[in-house]
């Protein structure tokens, strides 16, 4: 593009052709900016806290936490990070603390960190404040990441999956606890495969849950149990099916996901009551035993009873011990000790325990209902009554819901099959999900709220993704509907979920410069993702679209960010002579002496090209910082 200059003599003269000739070229490439990200990496935080899978065995000691060895000896395997690959990726160059997985077929690369506790713990030694230590470091750094996966002991694991299923509050992204039997290290292990599959899972799917993977399969964390401690099965969830299960395809279970069913912005609950305490009951079991597990400063205690929720009928004192317990404010649930089933009150013990005042566990396992027990009893602002309510029902999906939902298949859906002959179940899921995507994005675009909860009623994803992987709280975060978009919301529709272009709903809200929308995105959880936003931010800056610049503000871009020439929207605003957004950038608190790969300034650029007015008032600026 042509330069206005003014007239110069000398080596002033040829400074200013230089700058002229060197923004034209720049100019140039800022003018075809490909807004597709080359390396469209989703990153995974791996927080590494011990465990079998890091394991060296010790002549002395046996198996033990080997420190710093874990990241050295992956970055060399070829199966958990193609060195090639990230020695041409500008992305990865620009962070080499990052691994990166070998290209899987029909997934995108999916990038990792790996955060290594200073002391590597086996998990039999894990702790209450462990788990604390966990949930904040996912807290902060979940703006920075798309997944988390743990790497754990495993004797422990399902504790702390549990206990984080409930500590972490609005979770709106994938995190994933894993481990192994043998260590990584060894030629015959199950480590690879877990960390492998994690990674992906982690990074490719929304599964807004605190999740378990082992042995091939994913499964809800507070609802799994150890099974084994020798085999790579080792762990199981007798009483849900898994979330998902990894073979040469990746199937995800997306009807028992649990989605977001509030408003809110993700948060971290760090405090636990450690006055909790577990009961297993026997034949013969002293009442002296269960007085002195009841006995203060102890305020919740799990029983694990037999069959069905049952303890001996005959034994008033044991009745009596708890009855006493429960009047004095202590939480009592019972739960089984079977694998499979539900505590219920058909039988006589069972009533007498309800009227006992102890509370039914129904379906949760020990682990659960003794992490949700420290959980929901250091709840200052509930009452009693409340935390007993609480721990009567589902939460987090930790225990079976009295009304489960079961939809059955449309009878639209069942008439095109019948049409199309399609009986293949695969063939049918595929025309359900035409056919109410279809149906969804008419609803939305119309702002048909009445028909969006008849989709809903009749078995509606609202995190169906169409051809371009694009969910219904992208159009409704698109065309600007604050009602459409608080009802996704509600019904469990994900912020995160980017389509082919790396968009997430906030994006579409912030280009489309819909204000209300991205309030209330950004309010619950919602924050910008995507590894090339600089280009957007930049493109703004020089088309002087100020209100969509506040906009980006407020989703917490970083409005001194750089596109992919190293230039950063004042640069961008100087070229375009957008006067405007300078004072709204330098408002902002901007860098006005960084300098652009070529080594100029905004003022250069200003200058260069006679705009006046810029460099009057970044003079000015300048003089008074």
């Amino acid at each position: 593009m042509p330069f206005r200059r003014r007239t110069m003599n000398g080596d002033n003269q040829r400074v200013m052709e230089r700058t002229s000739s060197l923004l034209s070229i720049s100019s140039a490439l800022s003018e075809d900016v490909n807004f597709i990200e080359e390396d469209d990496l989703s990153v995974v935080l791996v927080i590494y806290t011990g465990g079998t899978i890091g394991m060296l065995r010790d002549e002395n000691k046996g198996l033990v936490p080997a420190k710093n060895r874990f990241k050295k000896t992956i970055q060399n395997n070829p199966t958990m990070h193609d060195a090639e690959f990230a020695a041409k990726s500008p992305v990865l160059k620009q962070n080499p603390e990052l691994l990166v997985l070998p290209y899987v077929d029909g997934m995108n690369r999916v990038g990792y960190e790996i955060l290594e506790y200073d002391v590597l713990l086996d998990s039999c030694n894990m702790s209450m404040d462990d788990w604390t230590h966990i949930a904040k470091d996912i807290y902060d750094n979940y703006q920075k990441y798309d997944g988390f996966v743990i790497l754990h002991g495993t004797d422990t694991l399902v504790y702390t999956a549990s206990a984080l299923s409930f500590m972490l509050e609005n979770l709106g992204k994938t995190v994933i606890l894993t481990g192994s039997q043998v260590p990584i290290f060894y030629p015959v292990s199950d480590g690879r495969d877990n960390f492998v599959s994690s990674l992906l899972l982690a990074g490719r799917y929304i599964i807004p849950e605190v999740t378990i993977f082992f042995g091939h399969k994913l499964f809800r964390g507070n609802r799994t149990t150890k099974i084994s401690s020798h085999t790579f099965n080792a762990f199981e969830s007798y009483n849900l099916p898994p979330i998902a299960t990894v073979g040469t395809t990746v199937d995800v279970n997306e009807r028992i996901v649990l989605m977001p069913s509030a408003l809110g912005n993700f948060k971290v609950h760090t405090s636990l009551n450690q006055n909790v305490g577990l009961i297993r009951i026997f034949p013969s079991i002293s009442t002296l035993v269960v007085k002195a597990a009841l006995y203060p400063p102890v305020e919740g205690v799990v029983i694990q009873s037999y069959g069905s929720g049952n303890m001996p009928s005959v034994r008033a004192d044991l009745l009596g011990e708890l009855q006493a317990a429960a009047s004095r404010g202590v939480i009592i649930v019972n739960c089984t000790q079977c694998s499979h089933g539900a505590v219920t009150d058909d039988y006589e013990t069972g009533k007498q325990l309800a009227k006992a005042g102890v509370i039914s566990g129904r379906d949760m396992t020990p682990e659960a209902a003794l992490t949700k027990l420290a959980y929901v009893l250091s709840k200052p602002e509930w009452d009693l009554d409340t935390k007993k309510a609480v721990m009567e029902n589902s939460i987090r999906g930790e225990l079976t819901s009295k009304m489960p939902t079961n939809y059955e298949e449309h009878g639209l859906v069942k008439a095109i099959a019948y049409s199309l002959r399609s009986t293949d179940n695969r063939e049918v899921k595929e025309i359900q999900k035409i056919i109410f995507n279809s149906l969804l994005s008419h609803a939305i675009i119309k702002q048909n709220l009445a028909g969006l909860q008849q989709l809903k009623e009749s078995g509606a994803d609202f995190n169906a993704t169409n051809s371009d992987l694009r969910t219904p709280l992208h159009i409704a975060a698109s065309i600007g509907s604050v009602h459409i978009v608080t009802y996704l919301l509600l019904n469990g529709s994900s912020v995160y979920k980017k389509d082919i272009y790396g968009h997430t709903p906030l994006l579409d809200a912030v280009r489309h410069e819909h204000e209300d929308v991205v309030e209330i995105l950004c309010a619950n959880g919602a924050h910008l993702q995507m590894q090339n936003l600089g280009d957007y931010i930049c493109r703004a800056a020089s088309y002087g679209q100020l209100k969509k610049l506040r906009l980006y503000n407020t989703a917490g871009a970083k409005l001194d960010c750089l596109n992919k020439n190293g230039r950063t929207p004042l640069h961008e605003a100087a070229q375009h002579n957008q006067l405007e957004v300078i004072r709204y950038l330098v408002e902002k608190g901007v860098d006005t002496l960084k300098k652009d790969p070529l080594g100029f300034t905004a003022y250069d650029i200003a200058e260069a090209l006679s705009y006046k007015e810029i460099t009057t008032f970044l003079t000015s600026f300048n003089s008074i910082a």
